[in-house]
């Protein structure tokens, strides 16, 4: 989040692509410091794009108050976002991603685009591997269990391990 105005308006950055989860009264839990999340209410919202919104946050009503959270992670009830998953990759952060005929890849430890495509990071034996997230290797994702089915193309992990 970054201060906006000299009211205590902050701008928060958000990964899901549109504003539709953000309510007037819902809870922001803000990480104030490492495992320790504070809730703090949204009064107001308005959106910038599909990656921003201008928020009054209840009893932050200074600019001195919102520096206190710039910079700080902000986490949302996990359910809220359900709905954005399959069209926000980088909700995937955290799923297992498993090979029809591999077996377990790895976890997903993040998630990047380049241009139209997006990428899937994993580590795979070892070593840094970039994963297409597109059809035909992305096969299906299953929000419930975590879950990335992939079908790799033949001599994609071997670009890697040589």
């Amino acid at each position: 989040m970054a201060t906006h105005g000299l009211g205590g308006n902050l701008v928060m950055t958000h990964i899901v692509g549109d504003h539709k989860w953000i309510t007037k009264g819902m809870a922001l839990m803000v990480e104030m410091q490492k495992g320790s999340l504070i809730p703090y209410f949204i009064t107001d919202f308005k959106s910038v794009n599909k990656e921003e919104c201008n928020i009054q946050i209840e009893d932050i009503l200074t600019i001195e108050q919102a520096r206190r959270l710039v910079a700080k992670s902000v986490y949302v009830e996990p359910n809220l976002l359900t709905a954005y998953a399959k069209e926000s990759p980088l909700l995937w952060i955290g799923f297992t991603m498993t090979d029809g005929a591999l077996g377990v890849l790895g976890t997903v430890e993040d998630v990047m685009q380049t241009g139209n495509q997006w990428l899937g990071k994993i580590i795979y034996q070892g070593k840094e591997v970039l994963i297409p997230l597109v059809n035909p290797i992305l096969k299906s994702v299953n929000l419930k269990n975590k879950l990335i089915i992939v079908s790799l193309p033949e001599g994609l992990l071997e670009v890697y391990l040589d």
